[in-house]
Order: structure tokens, then sequence, then C-alpha cells
């Protein structure tokens, strides 16, 4: 389909809770298309359909070299000690800060044929997820940030070009 443009942080559609998607359609089976296109370009660890302007509970993932998506995902589960890890954003470009994040995460979803998926893991995995997730309930990494980060970081977004 298509390598859909990213949405920057400002972009209202960053800061809404998503639909869940009711029925697998044409138009989202063309999404998760995009999604997967779009994901796939380097450097990328997931796209959320909000990223790219859709308001709708999916996400795509590029970890490792394995490329998926999910659809209507739900944070099933989080463990360990959360800890401060570097994090980035396609919609907030150029910006790496530490946010807090449990190092196991476990995704539940479906795929496009109704069937039950569960994306699980550590370390980037896991980072990826709750990043992904969050996305979904409009949440920009940046709130996850400690407040003297967050300051820091909101500062870098206004002075930085693309704001």
């Amino acid at each position: 389909m298509a390598l859909r443009p990213i949405r920057l942080f400002g972009d209202p559609v960053l800061r809404m809770r998503c639909e869940t998607i009711e029925q697998v359609d044409d138009g989202i089976h063309a999404l998760v298309q995009d999604l997967l296109d779009t994901v796939a370009e380097p450097g990328r660890a997931g796209v959320a359909a909000p990223q790219i302007g859709v308001g709708l509970r999916a996400f795509s993932y590029n970890i490792d070299g394995d490329i998926g998506y999910v659809l209507n995902p739900v944070l099933a589960e989080v463990s360990g000690q959360p800890e401060p890890i570097g994090e980035g954003c396609l919609s907030v470009p150029g910006l790496w800060h530490d946010a807090v994040r449990s190092p196991y995460a476990r995704v539940t979803g479906i795929d496009l044929d109704g069937r039950e998926i569960i994306l699980e893991g550590e370390g980037l995995m896991a980072q990826a997820l709750q990043h992904e997730t969050d996305h979904l309930d409009g949440i920009v990494y940046l709130q996850r940030l400690s407040p003297d980060e967050r300051r820091i970081a909101m500062r870098e977004v206004r002075e930085s070009d693309w704001f």
C-alpha cells in the first residue's frame, strides 16, 4: 500500500484515545499494510495507527527484523522493576530521553482473521509494546518522563525546527 508520513507531537490525533476496531474490512486490511510498510523503514521499532493519522487501535512493530502487527492490543501484563531507559519517538524526532518502563511486557490482541495474537518480550520488545499501546491511549512518551526531564524535553520540542 503506502509508506505513510508520521504525525508530529502537537497533532491532536496523538492525544486521542483510539477506537476499538469493530469489523475487519478492506479499510482495516489497507491500514495494516500501511502500518507494515511504514514500520519497515530502517531504525523504526514501532508505528501506532494515530502516528499515521488513524484513530483506531492498531500498531506495527519491527524488532530485530521481526515485523508484524496487532489489532485491538491490550497491555495485559508488565513485570519486573520499572526503570528509566533511553527512548525516542518518530512523532518527536531528534529527542531521546529516559522513560520509565517495565523490563517485561505482554500484549494480547487479534490478527486480520480475528485470531488471538500474544506478543511478549523483554528489552526492546517490552519497551515497544508499552510505547505503542501508550500511543493508542493518547499518551506520548514525553508524559512518562520525570518532571525535570519533561521540562528539558519540552524546551527541546519548542526549539526544534519541526514544531
